[in-house]
């Protein structure tokens, strides 16, 4: 037995499996707090499964609790960036890019150091470690409780983070420290922005982890506790305090493994409607295709690892503007959670998407009389513009001149037709509202190494076997059995500016969950 749960903007769903069958689902609203929904969602399973609690060997959680205080600029700890780089990089500060506000939330302090390494490896300037102790003094002067250490070229070598992280924490032992080799990917700006968002969230990571914890505990669940990753995969608590950024896009992720799951299609594009937006995947061997840029989150350009996803304002609870037929707009504002308060069919007074599907009888929810006013050919209207929108948004994310299958889940998938113009199959699968819980209930353990190379003729193999066992012992440190571990997707790019054949290796290796008997999990 596994619960899967997945917290969106509208609905917080929620299921029992037992191995591959679905025993129960339940579709809550999403609360203002996120986890008393997710207690709610947890008391409903128990109510329609008659759930015995001791018989749950674990519990996946797909949560919007980070990204929401990051765009909310809400609840980030005091933090610092510390870069590496002097006498280069000082024309481009830290947060030199940040919406002024974020800047604010986070405290803004900055301390550029000499140190970093030059493309071949070859250091800019040597670390100075008391210049590093007087930052830390600085940093504690200044209420700092969290600091993000970053380094020109840390992919190349780490070499002056980790002994500024050793320096750190000898200086001030109770600061968090977060390093930009562990969380970025080449770019320094971009890596740097996103280990300063991983540290401002740090403090929050523990007590929202130990509140999800409590509540798990206070449904009678002893088993242990995973997050979803950005990649389709299962990060362990411990982890989940560290690393914070890497639940971002959670939720796109879930909904793409569940459809894959659903659907047994491992190459497809994947449409998830819920209630505020609609977002748009690409599966490739089942798991999300990674985008390749930067990716911008509250306005900040960062480089992790995020799955390449489209999202447009378009969701059940999207608000319909316009009052005829060739006058519609559908979003991209939504009523979000409150949708079975301000919804016409609930008794509000909001035209909403979910309105309009219960006029066109695709959906029988509430109270049917309240929508009896709309005309035919203003709801015809409206549908069509989701169709278009919808169209439009997966042929954008096509990479090849293909006409993908597209698997449609979310609760708004209802507002999705049966045929989409440029589009190949569309399937709709059983439990396709859930399909977000699925994905974290079925969600595998993973393991990655992404790192540059120095290649010398004849080593190459040599290289690329070391890269795949990093990747599949990583993969068994955080839970995995090691007997059914599995190298799921590999990249080799080579860096033309750097010497000595240097080649970016990056090897993403899952394997399934190991559970004891007991409940108790490996980790």
């Amino acid at each position: 037995m596994r619960i899967g749960i997945d917290v969106g903007g509208t609905h917080t769903d929620a299921i029992v499996m037992d191995g591959d069958r679905v025993v129960a689902t339940v579709k809550c609203a999403t609360t203002e707090d996120v986890t008393s929904g997710i207690v709610n969602a947890l008391h409903e399973l128990r109510v329609r499964s008659e759930l015995d609690p001791a018989a749950v060997r674990a519990v996946m959680i797909g949560t919007t609790h980070f990204i929401n205080a990051l765009v909310e600029a809400n609840r980030l700890a005091p933090t610092a960036a510390l870069r590496f780089g002097l006498p280069a990089t000082a024309a481009l500060p830290p947060m030199v890019d940040w919406p002024e506000s974020l800047v604010t939330a986070v405290g803004g302090k900055s301390y550029l150091c000499h140190g970093g390494v030059e493309f071949d490896g070859q250091d800019i300037a040597d670390l100075d470690e008391d210049e590093i102790r007087r930052a830390a003094h600085d940093m504690l002067g200044h209420g700092v409780r969290s600091v993000a250490v970053s380094s020109v070229f840390s992919p190349v070598s780490a070499e002056h983070e980790l002994r500024a992280a050793e320096i750190l924490t000898a200086e001030a032992p109770g600061l968090n420290v977060s390093l930009s080799h562990e969380i970025g990917r080449l770019g320094l700006l971009q890596r740097e922005n996103a280990t300063i968002i991983n540290a401002a969230l740090r403090e929050m990571a523990a007590q929202i982890v130990d509140g999800l914890a409590d509540a798990v505990r206070g449904a009678g669940i002893v088993a242990p506790l995973y997050l979803s990753q950005n990649d389709g995969t299962l990060m362990e608590v411990d982890y989940a305090r560290r690393y914070p950024v890497a639940t971002f896009a959670s939720g796109p992720t879930n909904s793409m493994r569940g459809a894959a799951f659903l659907s047994g299609l491992t190459d497809c594009a994947v449409v998830d409607v819920g209630g505020t937006t609609t977002d748009v995947g690409v599966l490739r061997h089942g798991f999300p295709r990674e985008a390749a840029t930067e990716v911008i989150v509250a306005g900040v350009r960062t480089n992790f690892r995020m799955p390449d996803v489209l999202s447009i304002g378009l969701g059940g609870g999207s608000l319909v503007h316009g009052s005829g037929a060739g006058d519609v707009e559908v979003g991209p504002d939504s009523v979000g959670y409150r949708l079975t308060e301000q919804a016409l069919v609930f008794g509000g007074d909001t035209l909403t998407a979910t309105d309009i599907a219960v006029a066109a009888g695709i959906l029988d929810i509430g109270d049917r009389g309240r929508i009896r006013h709309l005309a035919k050919d203003f709801v015809t209207a409206v549908l069509a513009d989701i169709e278009t929108k919808v169209a439009r948004t997966v042929d954008r994310m096509r990479s090849s001149r293909e006409r993908p299958p597209v698997v449609v889940v979310g609760g708004g998938g209802i507002l999705v037709p049966d045929t989409l113009e440029g589009a190949g199959t569309v399937h709709r699968t059983e439990h396709f509202a859930v399909a977000n819980a699925i994905g974290a209930a079925i969600a595998q353990v993973g393991g990655e190494v992404d790192r540059i190379y120095p290649i010398e003729p004849g080593r190459r193999e040599a290289v690329l076997d070391a890269a795949k066992q990093e990747a599949v012992d990583r993969a068994v440190a955080g839970g995995a059995d090691p007997g059914r571990v599995e190298i799921v997707d590999i990249d080799e790019i080579p860096i033309a500016y750097l010497p000595g054949n240097a080649t970016r290796v990056r090897v993403k290796a899952v394997g399934d969950l190991v559970l004891s008997a007991d409940g108790a999990g490996t980790t």
